[in-house]
């Protein structure tokens, strides 16, 4: 089974950079295609606005799954269901 994890981010965010890092990792240990879209919210106003502070803020298939941390454990079981 396929799965999108879309990470919301931004420049300069050492937490984005610890999420990214850790859904790659996660991404490269199940066996499941998994596609990572990592979208900075300064691109976007809107986003921008919506997003603030709150990054990163992480999506799985389409759903709120994680904010300003990720868990490895929690995130391989969604990937791996």
């Amino acid at each position: 089974m396929a799965h999108e994890v879309t990470v919301y981010s931004r420049e300069q965010c050492h937490l984005c950079e610890e999420a990214l890092e850790t859904v790659e990792a996660v991404a490269a240990a199940v066996e499941a295609t998994v596609e990572i879209e990592e979208v900075d919210v300064d691109a976007d106003p809107d986003l921008a606005a919506e997003y603030g502070d709150r990054v990163p803020y992480v999506f799985v298939d389409g759903r709120p799954a994680f904010k300003f941390r990720v868990d490895e454990s929690e995130l391989r079981s969604r990937l791996e269901s």
